[in-house]
């Protein structure tokens, strides 16, 4: 019976003393707080499919109307001119979505195109014949910046894409096997002309959380982490995109889109509505138009007393709503093997471009969500990511090799949100692994160190990235 007690006493101590060391490792490496990505205005994901939808506590019952109005707004199908619902009627005559929510299902992410002849969803290419760095890629005479791939009745759409891939097989340092997979895509049916040498760059829709954050920072907390010429050698040298600001009249740093191409979350909104939908707005009041067809012609959305389809004060409550949406807090923030992969994280550099410290200005569209610190893994600066990633389409002064650094709150939540794990600027990752697998040109380094790790530790490095 001794035996037995002593045998216990020591099985209890050695499970003590492993919980112990477990507690003290948290302690010294949980970071109070960081499970707060957006600050004291964070929200607890409580259904996992709709974790991306909800406002910034505290907002007064006019915003919270607002937001209201901007939310379904954000999911209604709108239809073409002349219709009964003339509060959402304009649609057209060519686009590539009736909804926002059709290429933001839940405010989440896009899904890349896997076969030929599918229904887009939060999926398109941009078009340009060229550049100029200050006013922007020059759109086809005939086809304008982008594809549209759908079209109201009685007007030709501009083209169908189909998709093929192309398998790239490769293997970790410890022998661990591994396939890529690449998208190559065709222009079909072309109703307008030919688009010759045009200049294409596949995308897929992002999601909307956090965007009045990024909203709110001042251009100099952007450029602090600029380094063009990698004075500090560390072969990051990331540069800030400088666009042309439609309201302002001039040039400005670049936050919103896949090469930072959009200066405000205003001039980002009202480019969708006009790109993606046919919808007019002050900013961008002029129909999108196919070449050979008068759109003066053509019934439209604006009302009596408007002069656009989406009136300012319409517009204004979808910017509430945009601006509001708040970011989850992450999840298992306090699990050893998260604390291990943030560790990784930092060890390998990711965070030299996935930044996690800024500090928002004041925001007058919002004044709650100025002057709080954000944790949104994104420097918002053009970085080169290799050929493998090359879309070789300029974009004010981004080069064909250079994209703004994702930002990575909300990616661990994405699956749940979206039912798919698709990443990247065209969706051609299947998984995070991939998406590092991916990486080129100056995260080249990081990538190599990240194969190089034992597998155990590039799981943790993925159970980190997941709670994000």
């Amino acid at each position: 019976m001794k035996h037995i007690l002593w045998v216990g006493a020591l099985l209890v101590f050695a499970c003590s003393s492993d919980d112990f060391l477990e507690q003290d490792y948290i302690n010294n490496n949980y970071e109070l707080g960081e499970e707060n990505l957006v600050s004291h205005l964070s929200i607890e994901a409580f259904t996992a499919d709709k974790a991306f939808g909800r406002g910034v506590p505290g907002l007064s019952d006019l915003e919270l109307s607002f937001f209201g109005v901007g939310n379904a707004m954000f999911d209604q199908s709108w239809v073409s001119a002349p219709a009964t619902t003339t509060s959402r009627d304009g649609l057209g005559p060519i686009f590539n979505a009736r909804a926002c929510s059709a290429c933001h299902l839940r405010d989440g992410r896009g899904k890349p195109l896997l076969e030929n002849g599918a229904g887009s969803k939060g999926f398109l290419i941009r078009l340009s014949t060229g550049n100029n760095e200050i006013t922007g890629p020059i759109g086809l005479f005939n086809y304008g910046g982008q594809l549209q791939d759908d079209s109201n009745l009685e007007i030709q759409n501009e083209g169908g894409i189909n998709v093929s891939f192309e398998i790239i097989s490769g293997k970790y340092p410890d022998g661990t096997t591994y396939k890529l997979r690449k998208p190559n895509y065709t222009i079909v049916n072309e109703n307008y002309g030919s688009l010759g040498n045009a200049k294409q760059s596949p995308r897929v829709g992002q999601q909307v959380i956090g965007l009045g954050f990024i909203d709110a920072l001042s251009e100099a907390s952007i450029l602090v982490n600029e380094d063009i010429n990698d004075a500090d050698g560390d072969g990051i040298s990331g540069k800030a995109n400088k666009v042309w600001n439609v309201k302002e009249n001039r040039t400005t740093i670049g936050k919103f889109g896949w090469k930072a191409n959009q200066p405000s979350l205003e001039q980002q909104v009202a480019g969708a509505f006009n790109g993606d939908m046919g919808l007019t707005t002050s900013i961008f009041p002029d129909e999108n138009c196919p070449d050979g067809i008068d759109c003066s012609k053509l019934n439209n959305g604006v009302n009596i007393g408007d002069n656009v389809e989406v009136p300012d004060k319409q517009f204004s409550r979808m910017m509430v709503y945009q601006a509001a949406i708040s970011v989850p807090k992450r999840r298992d923030f306090k699990a050893p093997s998260v604390l291990k992969g943030k560790k990784i994280f930092n060890d390998l550099a990711c965070a030299n471009c996935h930044v996690n410290n800024f500090q928002t200005s004041s925001y007058s569209l919002l004044p709650q969500i100025g002057n709080v610190t954000i944790r949104p893994y994104s420097d918002f600066l053009l970085h080169d990511m290799g050929e493998g990633l090359a879309d070789h389409r300029a974009d004010f002064l981004a080069n064909g090799r250079e994209w703004r650094t994702q930002p990575l709150w909300g990616l661990g939540l994405i699956e749940q949100v979206n039912n798919h794990t698709f990443l990247l600027h065209d969706g051609r990752a299947r998984n995070i692994e991939e998406a590092i697998l991916w990486h080129g040109g100056e995260a080249e380094k990081s990538k190599n160190n990240f194969m190089a790790l034992p597998s155990n530790n590039r799981e943790q490095l993925l159970s980190f990235l997941n709670s994000l």
